[in-house]
């Protein structure tokens, strides 16, 4: 966290390893029956350590040397994987393969790279969510256009027009609002999007992984969205497109900053290399590279030229280290193939894996959207941190301005627009309720299982440690900026800070804010930013102070 000021921000805590990818297997020529069973066991074991994807190295020793396999040993090593496959209901498809050249060989010897995948048998298919991040025009909507429909650009914006939401977003061509698009992924790694007249109930069907993209807004006028999009939405790795010409100008920078303060994996996208020179493409690319390596980000950056380095990053990407970097252009459709295998092989990380984890915790669901759906009544957008929901299910619904809650029952639940029985902890979904007036919602509120004492987390005062990533000066008791927790966007004001007066760029303190307006439910541990004018900074919930304490603390005396 120290280093993290070139950007703005500070170095994200390194995460857990994951071993998605273990190490591979030579050959498994004729194994024996009980060898079989070793071998299904481990790619079960394998594919749930991998949230359902694992890659089977062919011919590669346990080093990394590749000394390959000849036609007849590759082939029962296939027939063999196919059969562990089978046993387990997953299926295969060849990533990439190799000829290896040795001395004195007498014949060819192939080395091969297989995705095994089998959807985990508690969903529907293997989720992910992308957030996509960049400066504005520089092409985000666009490729999203490009990659969810299947049509290449006219070089004028119309593969974004299905993504826009308002009016004067199609005038202006920015993006001011969260928008959600779907990619889906078949068995075999083809996209399933690109059928005619193809639904969003037809895609989900048909997919075994299933990426949802958010797309944020670029412009720095809508920077609290932006900011919104990745607190509230969670997404589990995020995408900077920075537009070949422009280069890290405007909010890219501060993009960037907020992905690395949230922990969030990211790749880079550099787009519109149709209307630029080699030079400048190269000059962006470097520019990239040099920010990347800087004592801010201490990322490893990877240029992605072929089929072979989409692999390899992928297999690497896990480390919070390697940032991939992809060169495309929407308008030609050159190297599109290499970022959509990217996504179809992007491995699960630590959010993915906690889902299970935070699915057996008692429910909390944030609002952030307000709907009237005719013949339904009210109905509430928003993320499920926790726990799950389903309709008829009974859940307290608050803090109100008083910070009390009351009893809803839950009518309907809803996701990617369509009906469903349940939804799980990090999923965003809506949620109408029965008999709940319009007047006693706004965004902020929580529905909480039964179970939940809300008196523990709601407050209008709280602990957090935090780190000023800039300012023009210092800060002090009373600086007011605009906190953001989630899916929570509150005003709030300094008033107390531990063991100092004031706070200057790059140094920590532990503050108590008082939230300006109405009372929130917050749990210690949720990490924050804040913002103000050019004023940036991040930090963690330690305490949270209830409610009747703060009116303690605001009685005369």
């Amino acid at each position: 966290m120290d280093d993290l000021v070139n950007l703005f921000g500070s170095e994200a805590a390194p995460s857990e390893e994951m071993p998605a990818y273990l190490p591979p297997e030579l050959k498994l020529v004729n194994p024996s029956e009980s060898r079989i069973e070793h071998l299904v066991t481990q790619m079960k074991w394998r594919l749930e350590e991998g949230e359902g994807e694992a890659i089977y190295e062919i011919g590669v020793e346990d080093n990394g040397m590749l000394v390959g396999l000849t036609d007849d040993e590759l082939s029962a090593s296939l027939h063999t994987l196919e059969t562990m496959a089978d046993r387990l209901g997953a299926t295969m498809s060849v990533l990439r393969e190799r000829e290896v050249e040795t001395e004195g060989a007498e014949c060819r010897r192939r080395a091969m790279e297989i995705l095994v995948r089998k959807v985990p048998e508690h969903k529907q298919f293997i989720d992910l969510k992308l957030a996509v991040l960049g400066n504005v025009d520089a092409g985000k909507s666009t490729l999203l256009g490009v990659l969810t429909q299947g049509e290449l650009d006219n070089g004028r914006g119309r593969a974004r027009l299905n993504l826009f939401r308002h009016l004067h977003e199609i005038q202006s061509g920015r993006t001011s609002s969260i928008s959600h698009e779907i990619l889906g992924f078949n068995s075999q790694g083809e996209i399933v999007n690109y059928s005619e007249s193809r639904t969003v109930e037809e895609i989900i069907e048909h997919s075994t992984k299933l990426i949802t993209l958010i797309d944020l807004a670029g412009h720095h006028k809508y920077m609290r969205t932006t900011i919104f999009g990745l607190t509230g939405r969670s997404p589990d790795f995020a995408m900077l497109v920075v537009s070949a010409n422009t280069g890290m100008a405007g909010t890219t920078r501060e993009h960037l900053g907020f992905a690395l303060a949230l922990n969030v994996p990211i790749f880079v996208v550099v787009t519109k290399i149709d209307m630029c020179r080699r030079f400048m493409i190269e000059k962006t690319v470097s520019q990239i590279e040099k920010i990347l390596k800087s004592p801010g980000c201490k990322k490893i950056p990877l240029r992605i030229k072929t089929d072979d380095d989409v692999i390899t990053a992928a297999a690497n990407f896990d480390d919070d280290r390697i940032t991939p970097i992809f060169t495309i252009s929407s308008v030609n459709g050159r190297n599109l193939d290499l970022l959509t295998k990217f996504l179809n092989v992007l491995p699960s990380n630590k959010h993915v894996r906690e889902r299970e984890k935070l699915t057996q915790d008692p429910t909390e669901f944030q609002i952030d959207t307000l709907f009237s759906v005719p013949g339904v009544g009210n109905v509430l957008g928003g993320h499920i941190n926790r726990g799950s929901i389903k309709e008829g299910d009974c859940l307290q619904l608050g803090p109100h301005d008083d910070g009390t809650f009351r009893s809803v029952k839950v009518k309907t639940v809803h996701r990617n627009g369509l009906p469903c029985r349940l939804i799980q902890a990090r999923q965003t979904a809506t949620v109408a309720l029965t008999d709940v007036q319009r007047d006693v919602l706004r965004k902020g509120m929580v529905l909480l299982s039964p179970e939940i004492n809300p008196e523990e987390g709601v407050c209008k005062m709280f602990e957090a440690d935090i780190y000023l990533l800039f300012h023009t000066n210092r800060i002090g008791c009373g600086f007011e900026t605009t906190i953001h927790v989630g899916g929570i966007c509150q005003t709030c004001r300094i008033d107390t800070i531990k063991d100092k007066e004031y706070i200057k760029t790059n140094e920590k303190a532990t503050v108590v804010f008082r939230i300006m307006k109405q009372p929130q439910f917050l749990r210690i541990g949720s990490r924050l930013l804040f913002r103000q004018g050019t004023t940036k900074g991040m930090g963690e919930i330690t305490k949270v102070i209830p409610l009747h304490e703060t009116h303690l603390e605001d009685a005369p005396r």
